[in-house]
């Protein structure tokens, strides 16, 4: 990934650099907040609907409705205990908002602002939740294509978010669109201009007596555009009679 850049100058004066793209804070957040917000609001509706009854089938069985209480990560994984998925949560939360000031791509802040909105929804979980904080269960809803996650682990909303935020990320690393708003041209276009100053600049530092209207020849602008010296009349015959 690259990291912004600002415009060098040089004896021939600055460089001219394309504006930025504006900062997309803002986006991200709202997208986390939206995303939050539909996790909450279904973990809400699954633990007052879905409590003790059987699976739910729907959209003729490739989806099945069912309350479970996962104490592991994401879709069922293990990683060796709740609080430390807890800890893990409260990093990636802490480290988006961080780096969320120097995001200038929309598609990385919807990207982010899912991942974001699905830490935030299974830590949320993690802390209010039984059986205590740092230890709570995570409210899983979703079984595809066969109840009791035997064909996939069942999972919720935040989980979806956090996969499709990342693979959008990934995406967007491959078309070589960065966090920043650059991409692939832009970057090669920029480091274009950069190395043709840095030469200009070094061209200046060689010659530093140099007149900087002089040319290629030694002479400059003013030598040439200056009249010779002008050579005395001679008289003719006829004249000196």
């Amino acid at each position: 990934m690259s990291t912004e850049q600002e415009p060098r100058s040089s004896a021939g004066g600055a460089t001219k650099q394309p504006g930025l793209p504006k900062r997309r804070i803002g986006l991200l957040f709202a997208v986390a907040i939206f995303a939050y917000a539909i996790d909450l609001t279904s973990k809400i509706i699954a633990t007052a609907t879905l409590e003790g009854e059987s699976p739910i089938r729907i959209l003729g069985g490739a989806v099945y409705l069912q309350l479970v209480r996962n104490p592991y990560a994401a879709f069922g994984m293990d990683f060796g205990g709740t609080w430390i998925l807890a800890i893990v949560a409260m990093i990636v939360v802490g480290v988006i908002i961080w780096f969320s000031r120097k995001l200038r791509s929309a598609g990385w802040a919807v990207g982010l602002g899912l991942v974001l909105a699905g830490a935030l929804g299974n830590l949320t979980d993690r802390i209010f939740r039984a059986p205590g904080a740092l230890h709570g269960h995570v409210v899983d809803y979703i079984s595809v294509f066969q109840p009791n996650g035997d064909f996939f682990p069942v999972f919720n909303a935040a989980d979806s978010a956090i996969s499709i935020g990342a693979v959008l990320i990934v995406l967007l690393s491959l078309l070589g669109r960065d966090y920043d708003g650059s991409t692939n041209a832009s970057r090669k276009a920029a480091e274009a201009a950069e190395a043709e100053a840095e030469a200009a600049e070094k061209v200046a530092d060689d010659e530093p007596g140099r007149p900087a209207n002089e040319g290629k020849d030694g002479q400059t602008a003013d030598d040439e555009s200056a009249p010779g010296p002008v050579e005395p009349k001679r008289r003719t015959e006829g004249e000196s009679s």
